[in-house]
């Protein structure tokens, strides 16, 4: 079963976390939001964002190496496509929050869900 979490960009409430001068290319930025860690990335010009959670174990994953879109998390080596939050490889087994984003001039805007 995947408990796949997508927020979707038409509902979303978008929050400024960053400016695109701070997310250059193969950048990463970790901001807390509601509580919750969130991590942007910026690859090859596409703007990308997860929750800063390794379904696992519930441990950072942002820190992890980053090879092309999938993310390694440090602690025990789960894989995450940083696009959309799925799982690519044990020991995880679900997928990871994934929210939209877009840009307003020079603002990079994450989507969360609705209040």
């Amino acid at each position: 079963m995947v408990y796949y979490d997508k927020v979707d960009p038409a509902t979303a409430d978008y929050i400024a976390v960053a400016t695109l001068a701070e997310l250059p290319n193969g950048a990463r930025k970790i901001v807390e939001i509601d509580g919750k860690a969130i991590a942007v990335f910026n690859i090859a010009g596409g703007l990308y964002a997860i929750a800063d959670v390794c379904s696992h174990d519930d441990g950072p994953v942002a820190e992890g190496e980053l090879d092309d879109h999938a993310i390694e998390c440090p602690r025990h080596g789960a894989r995450f496509d940083v696009r959309t939050g799925q799982v690519l490889s044990f020991p995880a087994i679900v997928d990871i929050p994934a929210y939209p984003v877009k840009v307003e001039g020079q603002t990079v805007l994450v989507g969360l869900p609705p209040a």
